[in-house]
């Protein structure tokens, strides 16, 4: 469980001290808003937003946003007014609050022919100030952390509407880490038996395999060592929604999916990365056809990063990401990744940036056959 002084700690790593004592007068106003109330777990309401905002924290968002996030159930549960918060907060603040509470009285559908007019409304959201969508996304997040306390039905409603909804804005924003918890969160609950199936092979696997894996870490290590390249190699099993989606849409069995473990290799330069592929190329054959070039030609969601599959030791396969600092702060966090760090505290999104952002995922949608396509992409 989350605190305040979580926060603090996060937020000062790049935030100056007034910026703090903002995000600490929000904390008091929330917490004596909501003191008597309290979630279906039975702990204390503020906990929520508190969880909230910390996640804003670790996207490094300005304070406005971060302190938006911890008043952004109050317009809605409590008997605060929008003036009164705007009063007590400035415009911004109360802006991005109402923001994030119209988005939760939008009444989504999950007709399928109906998706499209879900994405326009929160695109129309999205427009005004790209920070509400954001906010939503790290609220929505906690929700579903947490949904072992709402009734079978209803566990099953919102994570339906998360995979549906939240998880693909998530991914045109180019924000993988939420993105994959939303759907792994969403997974467990619309499919339970499948999830824990999975996810009991998939442990049992890796833990077999963890000697291999660090292997390979070393090999490529040294590899890059002896080209004098420095860089920083990880290895871990892929997310499990994307797993049962490769196994659903190939009708393939776990036993035939030979790359559970992605490896990822973080360099400093663009040049770098694609010497280190040459270099890769050369140790371990390369498997025809799996080769992408996301730097050329970065996703519509901004995402870049070379990808390959190899025939690594022992005839296994391996999959590699390659990519520089830059492009694997981008991956993680995407639109939160591009906020501007200037004079002493944040500064927005340029507004070019914020709406050459905008128009990629406007033109995407519109170009899409249908909804479904926008989903998947």
């Amino acid at each position: 469980m989350k605190t305040l002084n979580d926060i603090i700690e996060k937020a000062k790593s790049y935030l100056p001290n007034q910026s703090l004592e903002l995000i600490k007068k929000a904390y008091d106003y929330s917490a004596e808003l909501h003191k008597d109330q309290v979630r279906l777990s039975g702990e204390p309401y503020i906990n929520h937003p508190i969880e909230t905002a910390y996640t804003l924290a670790e996207l490094k968002m300005d304070e406005y946003c971060i302190s938006a996030g911890l008043l952004h159930d109050v317009l809605e549960d409590t008997l605060v007014s929008y003036e009164e918060l705007s009063k007590e907060f400035g415009e911004e603040i109360a802006q991005l609050v109402d923001g994030v509470t119209k988005i939760g009285k939008i009444q989504f559908t999950s007709k399928a022919d109906r998706r499209a007019e879900n994405y326009r409304k929160m695109l129309i959201a999205m427009a005004k100030d790209i920070r509400v969508i954001i906010i939503k996304l790290a609220d929505r997040l906690h929700n579903i952390k947490t949904l072992d306390f709402q009734p079978p039905d209803k566990r099953e409603a919102i994570a339906r509407e998360t995979l549906e909804i939240y998880t693909p804005i998530a991914n045109r924003l180019g924000m993988a880490k939420i993105k994959s918890e939303l759907e792994d969160l969403s997974f467990k609950y619309i499919k339970p038996e499948v999830y824990e199936y999975l996810r009991a092979e998939v442990d049992k696997r890796i833990a077999q395999r963890g000697d291999y894996v660090e292997r390979v870490k070393e090999i490529i290590k040294k590899l890059l060592a002896d080209h004098n390249i420095q860089c920083e190699v990880s290895g871990r099993p892929k997310h499990l929604y994307s797993i049962n989606q490769k196994m659903e849409r190939q009708k393939i069995s776990l036993d035939q999916i030979y790359d559970l473990i992605a490896f990822r290799i973080i360099v400093k330069s663009i040049k770098e990365c694609y010497e280190v592929l040459g270099i890769i190329h050369s140790q371990w054959k390369p498997v025809p056809g799996r080769f992408k070039d996301y730097i050329a030609v970065p996703k519509p969601n901004m995402y870049q990063s070379l990808h390959t599959t190899v025939i690594g030791p022992e005839g296994e396969r391996i999959e590699i990401q390659i990519r520089t600092e830059e492009m694997h702060r981008i991956a993680e966090f995407g639109i939160a990744a591009h906020w501007k760090y200037k004079e002493g505290r944040v500064r927005a999104l340029k507004e070019e940036e914020r709406f050459a952002w905008l128009r990629q995922i406007l033109e995407y949608q519109k170009e899409s056959k249908d909804a479904k396509d926008f989903i998947e992409s």
